[in-house]
């Protein structure tokens, strides 16, 4: 079922062009120094096609809900989704819409220096200045009160979101986000829902950073369940101010 992503209003980019590309259950929110839409929906059909056309031959890699092998005719995204998963112990899938991301965003850098692609909560981001992450955490407290600063130097870089009190993705915890910094989106992702099945109440803060800490690969993370938050890793929080909204990307408590 389609929810609709109010929180991509709060942008108003002034450096950068927004645009939207939907293919079926794909909806990238993509700003870069220009109009790319028609490249990026050629992109978007091009890794969709692969997956699907994988999906065809190896059924089991859209149901696991555990990390799969992969066979030699498997194409470069459903290798990195494999990878991804099998380090944190989760499905292949739980890896999909971070690596979508990842790999549009990249084709794209060729034609913008700049390239922030956003899939329902999980952002690729390359970008020449720091930029400020608001963060959109459901009911806590802390929604829009809050923001991650992304370091220009810092990037390419995925940011990705689990949530069990937002959206419609599967998690088996009860955070209302668990945000993912690292190099790789599909990581990022896969890693965001791992970490957040294990978040029952804000007790479980502890040991989901414990967690993280063994995950080879991972950049940062933030857990937020209701008025509690945990921190690890390289991240940075401020403040969110009222005038970031102009040009902030919005992590969203969902996959």
């Amino acid at each position: 079922m389609y929810q609709p992503r109010s929180y991509r209003h709060w942008i108003k980019d002034k450096d950068l062009t927004s645009f939207n590309v939907v293919v079926k259950e794909t909806d990238l929110y993509i700003r870069a120094s220009t109009d790319l839409k028609r490249k990026a929906r050629r992109l978007v059909l091009k890794y969709r096609d692969l997956l699907e056309r994988y999906i065809e031959r190896h059924p089991s890699f859209l149901t696991s809900l555990e990390p799969l092998a992969v066979g030699d005719d498997a194409p470069h995204i459903v290798v990195e989704m494999a990878e991804a998963a099998k380090k944190v112990g989760v499905g292949p899938m739980a890896s999909v819409a971070g690596a979508i991301a990842e790999f549009v965003g990249s084709q794209l850098l060729g034609s913008s220096p700049e390239i922030i692609v956003e899939n329902g909560g999980d952002i690729y981001l390359k970008s020449l200045e720091n930029r400020l992450i608001g963060i959109y955490a459901g009911k806590s407290p802390l929604t829009g009160k809050i923001a991650l600063e992304i370091r220009g130097q810092d990037t390419p870089i995925g940011i990705c979101t689990s949530s069990g009190t937002v959206g419609h993705s599967l998690s088996y915890g009860k955070a209302d986000a668990v945000i993912v910094l690292s190099r790789s989106t599909a990581l990022a992702d896969a890693a965001a829902t791992a970490i957040g099945n294990l978040i029952k109440s804000a007790d479980d803060i502890p040991r989901g950073i414990e967690f993280a800490r063994g995950i080879d690969g991972l950049n940062g993370l933030i857990i937020i369940k209701g008025d509690k938050m945990g921190l690890w890793g390289s991240v940075k929080i401020r403040p969110m101010p009222a005038q970031a909204k102009e040009k902030t990307p919005i992590a969203q408590g969902a996959l």
